[in-house]
């Protein structure tokens, strides 16, 4: 038996060894870069490196220089690790795997902008002309997303891409309007179909590391690229005046408020008067504005303080509700609720971190009272979302059941409870 001395000795120089290489542990052996991305777990006292890229039970791809250096880094003074026996690694089961087709590559790169456009305004303008110019010979999509609510995105996507040619007309031609293309990954794994060796995304700098983190973390899972870049198309202030300060949520706040004027100059001029107050009309119509309206609701980033009130009440955002991420497109679960963000897991195991202000509740589930909970989990029958195949009783928040389905969600149950109790208040 290791006496506990050698044991504390061996853990010591682990966790030297990793604050040396600036590593952040996440209380389990398992160790993370800056970026979030696991890179070494502890074994016999030493750090043990992976590629980041591993595909556990096959053969790993070839590592890039910038995981040779990560791995075989001047800090590291002892000897590299030995891979162990094939009887020795862990079972496959343990994280389910995620394989792209193989295709192959008859195509350069892609640039991609996947955005909102709710409503388009002029300073999209500035982002297609970024995403063109970023280009290898014209060859670019703009994606506008399928959201839609009353709120936050109240133009239906066929109004929207109709609209987005008619103000953008030398990018017509580029402007996608095809229902696949719910989410960001939906938009790269067609890419990838399509025969693709890269992609290049355009996007605002405020998206620029979640676009990043997110292409880069399931590349070589759900698609294959040979490079995966990002580029911003510049920094927003919301103060300046003209298409530097210009925004959707400026947009849909002059049309609740009735000030068409402020609206006209979010239209650009290749809109004359009248089709710009018809688009005015369509926004106020979309979104209701008889009906009353919170301006928390339809442009958070102008009222932060009540967006951030009704989320501590829990009057929105609740464990167990489906949310969409308005910028990736992508729907999930709630399983945590942090001081201004969630973290969620999609029907396909992919987990994501959202702020408030970027996700919009969908219309996919049902607001239940409380008293009508017991009945609900006697009757299976009854459904909070129209998700398919899952029981109501599995649904409800605080019962075993709901907490062995969000496990299921997870890759690897253990895996899961790891990563909620990373991020446990201490």
């Amino acid at each position: 038996m290791k006496k506990f001395s050698q044991f504390l000795s061996e853990a010591t120089t682990a966790v030297q060894q990793a604050a040396r290489m600036g590593l952040v542990s996440d209380g389990h052996g398992g160790w993370y870069d800056k970026k979030g991305e696991f890179v070494a777990k502890t074994e016999k006292g030493q750090l043990k490196f992976y590629n980041k890229r591993q595909r556990i039970g096959r053969q790993d791809p070839a590592q890039t220089d910038k995981e040779k250096r990560l791995s075989q880094t001047s800090y590291e003074t002892e000897p590299a690790q030995q891979e162990p026996a094939p009887q020795q690694q862990e079972p496959a089961a343990e994280k389910p795997e995620m394989v792209p087709p193989e295709v192959e590559k008859t195509k350069g790169t892609l640039t991609i902008a996947f955005g909102r456009f709710n409503p388009p305004t002029t300073g999209h303008e500035k982002l297609l002309d970024t995403v063109a110019s970023s280009s290898d010979d014209s060859d670019y999509i703009i994606v506008p997303s399928r959201s839609q609510d009353k709120k936050k995105n109240p133009l239906d996507p066929d109004t929207k891409v109709s609209v987005m040619r008619q103000m953008y007309p030398k990018h017509s031609e580029k402007i996608v309007n095809d229902p696949a293309n719910r989410t960001i990954f939906d938009v790269l794994k067609k890419a990838h179909m399509d025969g693709y060796a890269g992609v290049r995304i355009i996007g605002g700098g405020d998206r620029v590391k979640e676009y990043e983190r997110l292409s880069n973390d399931y590349n070589g899972k759900l698609y294959q690229f040979d490079n995966v870049e990002v580029r911003s198309a510049g920094e927003r202030d919301p103060d300046a005046e003209g298409t530097e300060g210009m925004s959707a949520s400026k947009q849909r706040k002059a049309a609740a408020e009735g000030d068409f004027k402020t609206f006209r100059k979010g239209v650009p001029a290749s809109m004359n008067d009248k089709q710009a107050k018809e688009l005015y009309n369509t926004l106020r119509s979309a979104m209701n504005i008889k009906e009353g309206w919170n301006l928390w609701e339809i442009a958070p980033k102008f009222d932060w303080k009540n967006l951030r009130e009704n989320y501590i009440q829990e009057k929105i955002f609740k464990m167990g509700q489906l949310v969409e991420n308005v910028n990736t497109g992508l729907i999930g679960k709630i399983i945590r609720r942090g001081t201004n963000y969630l973290i969620c897991v999609t029907e396909d195991n992919i987990m994501f971190k959202s702020w408030i202000k970027d996700v919009v509740e969908t219309k996919n589930y049902q607001e239940v009272p409380l008293k009508n909970l017991k009945k609900l989990v006697a009757t299976a029958s009854n459904k909070l979302t129209n998700v398919s195949g899952v029981p109501a009783d599995q649904r409800l928040v605080g019962t075993d059941a709901h907490r062995k389905y969000v496990e299921t969600m997870v890759p690897g149950s253990t895996w899961g409870k790891q990563f909620i109790n990373k991020y446990r208040k201490k």
